[in-house]
């Protein structure tokens, strides 16, 4: 496997071994151990961090993250008198103070430590902070807290996933994943239906400020589904789960008429937790670029350069509620709902200017575009949860519908201002496509957790997620020097689709000594059922199309702790990713005069082998996580470029053979001082891929890479600095080579001496650098393409929290139990 070139690799090691050597430490004896829990559930909670920290210098001395298990252990201490803090993302800081290592200190056991305790269960050792760490890191898993990311605030999910590790956005707001497309994007563990389940439109109206963290899965094991070709992002909406009554406000302006504004309650006590917020987003994006066109085979036209410039507005309205109900101390019952109501407005003026080979002009005209776009969708889910007086068994079941509205009416009109030189004043015509659609999404999940001997673990589990769609297309136009709209049969469609996908899943999980095991086995029947009525050289036609395979999805996970904080895994999974219905459709996109696009009923899956190496370290000032990673697809999806017929390149998806991706990640937190850290990500990756003959695709391949770095700063006391840098190098695609990007953000938090108000300014594109831009070229074509939609944004925020994390009568223990409680009695 050619992972990198020749001399990347070695250069890469050597870096590796002088990290490891430069933070390796040494130290006595004395430990401190711990299990990290869920108060109410009793679940442990894996990669949460813990940071020991000096008093007297107030210096980071160890940081450790919990194991799978929940479990952490903090070795080779000096001697000292320390505070202990553990965090953990949507759950409170819990702190230990006066903590004292002598030389015959051997190991402070913790014990149990129950995050977010229960009535009566919060002792005086225990106190709240508000403060959560940036990003939790695991192999296999990363969770990015939100409220951490100053130059995210009055953005929206778009502008917030570029800041996430691992996860890029282009200029439509399409998400990849190192480097790669075939994401799995879910809000709350489910697809969304806002604007039909696209996904760049769905992350576009979701504001920043309702977002509560961000996971990425790299490598989903087998209680997963099986789609997504890189991986998995699942966007967790606002929950609070803080004990009593508490909510949060916030209000945002920025450049351009840009404005957000949010609100969340929540009541929670031992019985009851009821929760709410609402969201509003009022986006403006101004856009623009160029797209060249030489044709290699045409003997008219030679070239067609276009210039476009566009604005966009984003209207939206989002909000979730929800009901936790706990029937009984070990069973909970909970009621939730989702709305989204959108309206997008884009104009868009495109200048063209037709030439011949030896450049003699043949057509100059401009083209309007409108585009006004609307819908909403809502969501609804009952869920139930079972616990047994067997620790860690769990019975849970999940009922989920949603519908959804999508409607896109689209007016074009063009004007011609030059032909042949000559200059003339003539409308071509008026051109009008109405999209509407509706959209159904059943879920029926149930899962049972069964602990085997002291390690191991039953999971197993039963899915069945069906989609319906119904998506219609009328078109009608006004002939040059006519006042008539006459239908146009070729634009005309009525597509209905039902996807199904039923599931079963078995996995097992075990630990001997300090070598970790999980083997696990996914089946799917998957059903893909479309029908297409339009009309084919002006007579009504029907067509049906099936996609129906079933599937074994295999995952093995190997996990060895080594010593100290050392941990390496190595894992193997098999996915797929399902063509869309509307990668299938095979309606027109006409918006673009010179480049259609539709869709292909034929499409097949693709079928992905995913395999990954792992290794994760913790030093008092530095947290790594590396990864080693190879994935095949095979029937790999790419659009396709069409031979031009006057001048128009018509592109569909097609099934190409083989793709390769192959890379090394590193991931790094760095707490250089206390007023000072840093987190930094570098992916570099190598693409090969595998021509076909049947479309006149060659053999390509290339290595690129690309990294960001995001540092914080305290400059004094509640005023810090973030400031974040990315960098994308020039890649290779399949029929073509995307150009280099690159962008700085910049942002500043101050937070009131009351802890209950903050005010924060950022800028995003500070210096107006980030441009999404290509060359693709096949037997028929060379196109060059830009474009930018957003540039400098700057937005100012001003939020407010207000409410009580504890309740008024949670007594405080007497100063003799305080000295019941010390740590190495094993009690926290």
């Amino acid at each position: 496997m050619r992972l990198l070139q020749s001399r990347t690799i070695p250069i890469v090691l050597l870096l590796l071994s002088l990290t490891f050597n430069l933070f390796a430490q040494t130290g006595n004896k004395a430990k401190i151990t711990g299990t990290l829990k869920d108060a109410k559930t009793q679940e442990t909670i894996p990669f949460a961090t813990a940071v020991l920290i000096d008093k007297a210098t107030a210096k980071n001395v160890e940081i450790a993250q919990t194991d799978l298990n929940g479990a952490f252990v903090m070795a080779d201490l000096p001697k000292g008198n320390f505070t202990f803090k553990i965090s953990f993302v949507g759950y409170q800081t819990m702190v230990r103070d006066n903590i004292a290592i002598t030389a015959a200190t051997g190991t402070l056991n913790f014990g149990d430590i129950k995050m977010n305790a229960a009535k009566g269960n919060i002792l005086s050792e225990v106190t709240v902070t508000g403060q959560k760490q940036g990003m939790q890191m695991g192999i296999d898993k990363k969770i990015f807290s939100v409220d951490q990311s100053v130059i995210s605030e009055g953005g929206s999910a778009t502008d917030l996933l570029q800041n996430v590790p691992s996860v890029s956005t282009d200029m439509d707001g399409n998400v990849s994943l190192r480097g790669s497309s075939g994401v799995r994007v879910l809000i709350d563990g489910k697809p969304s239906l806002i604007a039909g389940g696209n996904v760049a439109q769905i992350l576009a109206s979701i504001p920043a400020s309702s977002i509560e963290s961000v996971e990425v899965i790299t490598n989903p094991s087998s209680k997963y589904d099986a789609e997504g070709q890189s991986g998995i992002i699942n966007i967790v909406l606002k929950k609070n789960t803080k004990l009593g009554f508490n909510g949060s406000a916030a209000i945002t302006a920025g450049n351009r008429d840009n404005y957000n504004a949010n609100t969340n309650l929540s009541f929670q006590n031992s019985k009851v937790n009821i929760y709410g917020n609402y969201s509003y987003r009022y986006g403006n994006r101004v856009g623009g670029g160029f797209q060249d066109i030489t044709y290699k085979a045409d003997s008219i036209i030679g070239f067609t350069n276009q210039a476009t410039r566009s604005t966009s507005l984003e209207k939206g309205h989002n909000a979730k509620a929800g009901l936790d109900y706990y029937l009984a101390p070990k069973s909970v019952i909970s009621f939730s709902g989702g709305f989204n109501s959108r309206e997008n407005e884009r104009d868009e003026v495109i200048n063209i200017m037709q030439t011949g080979k030896t450049q003699n002009p043949l057509l100059q005209s401009n083209q309007t575009n409108k585009n006004d776009g609307y819908g909403n969708s809502y969501d609804l889910n009952l869920d139930y949860v079972q616990k047994f007086s067997k620790p860690k068994e769990e019975l849970s079941f999940n009922f989920g519908y949603a519908y959804g509205t999508n409607n896109n009416d689209q007016n074009y009109i063009t004007n011609t201002t030059s032909r042949n030189g000559v200059d003339i004043n003539e409308t071509l015509g008026q051109q009008r496509v109405f999209n509407t659609g509706d959209n159904t999404n059943y879920n029926i999940q149930t899962d049972y957790t069964l602990p085997v001997g002291k390690a191991g673990k039953i999971e197993a589990g039963y899915r069945s997620q069906i989609r319906l769609g119904d998506n219609n297309q009328y078109a009608d136009f006004i002939p040059t020097n006519t006042q008539v709209y006459i239908q146009d049969n070729r634009l005309i469609n009525d597509f209905n689709s039902k996807d199904q996908v039923h599931a079963l899943y078995l996995n097992y999980q075990n630990q001997i000594k300090d070598f970790g095991y999980q083997v696990g086995l996914r089946g799917e029947d998957a059903r893909l059922d479309t029908y297409l009525q339009g009309y084919t050289n002006n007579v009504l036609t029907n067509s049906e199309g099936n996609i129906h395979y079933k599937r074994l999805y295999p995952s093995i996970f190997l996990t060895q702790k080594l010593k100290g904080d050392n941990q390496v895994q190595l894992s193997y999974t098999r996915r797929v990713n399902r063509p869309r219905p509307w990668d299938t459709n095979p309606f027109l996109d006409v918006s673009d005069p010179y480049n259609y696009r539709g869709g292909n009923p034929n499409l097949l899956p693709e079928d992905v082998h995913s395999f990954e190496l792992g290794y994760s370290k913790y030093w008092k000032k530095v947290t790594l996580t590396s990864s080693l990673y190879f994935r095949q697809t095979n029937d790999v999806i790419q659009r396709v470029r069409s031979s031009p017929v006057n001048g128009i390149i018509t592109s569909t998806p097609q099934n190409l053979s083989r793709q390769i991706n192959s890379g090394l990640e590193l991931i790094g937190r760095f707490d250089l001082v206390k007023a000072l850290n840093f987190t930094t990500n570098v992916n570099l990756y190598q693409a090969k891929f595998d021509g076909d003959e049947r479309f006149n695709i060659p053999n390509s391949s290339g290595f690129s890479w690309n990294a960001n770095l995001t540092a914080n700063l305290t400059v004094v006391k509640n005023l810090s600095v973030q400031v974040r840098g990315d960098y994308r190098a020039p890649e290779v695609m399949a029929q073509g080579k995307r150009n280099a990007m690159y962008g700085i953000d910049g942002g500043a938090k101050y937070d009131f001496p009351n802890k209950k108000a903050s005010l924060s300014f950022n800028v995003r594109d500070m210096f107006n650098t980030r441009r999404w831009s290509m060359t693709t070229e096949d037997n028929f074509t060379i196109v060059d393409f830009e474009r930018q939609m957003q540039g400098t944004m700057g937005n100012l925020t001003f939020s407010y929290r207000f409410g009580k994390t504890t309740f008024n009568n949670v007594k405080k223990p007497k100063k003799d139990d305080q000295q019941d409680n010390r740590p190495d009695e094993g009690s926290f």
